[in-house]
């Protein structure tokens, strides 16, 4: 799994002119995954987001979790995420899941950041044209690849 972790003041999702996510300060979270993605993958990704400490503290120190801030998350699926750029300039998604394989292991990765959270972490719709809106605080952008535990 491929995530891109974005600290925000700010950010929303909104689906056919309509808003389904919004938050205040918090993290927005683009995931995407592949087949070879299990619920290990999952669940390291889950405990490495929930205690990033990539939120300032008192003395701006970035030392704080959005835990520790009772910050929100938002989770967008972002396929392109696995996008191949080798060859030519069309990029290739084989890698991306397909649905039937990705919508379970992104269900169940929702569930997780819940439960490591505390509370609701509201998400984009999957699959769905998205229009996502986001003030990024810093800025402070971060990836995660597990397979790339780095």
């Amino acid at each position: 799994m491929k995530v891109v972790i974005q600290r925000v003041s700010s950010a929303s999702v909104t689906i056919d002119e309509k808003i389904v996510a919004n938050i205040q300060k918090g993290l927005l979270v683009l995931v995407g995954i592949e087949d070879a993605d299990t619920q290990e993958d999952s669940n390291w990704l889950v405990g490495k987001i929930v205690n990033l400490r990539i939120f300032g503290d008192e003395n701006q120190v970035m030392n704080l979790s959005v835990k520790d801030i009772d910050g929100d998350i938002i989770v967008v699926s972002q396929f392109t995420l696995h996008a191949s750029t080798k060859k030519g300039n069309r990029p290739s998604y084989i890698k991306a899941s397909k649905p039937e394989v990705a919508i379970p292991l992104y269900e169940n990765f929702v569930k997780r950041l819940e439960m490591e959270l505390g509370k609701k972490v509201q998400t984009g719709i999957f699959g769905a044209d998205m229009k996502v809106l986001l003030l990024n605080d810093g800025p402070v952008t971060i990836q995660m690849d597990s397979k790339n535990k780095e």
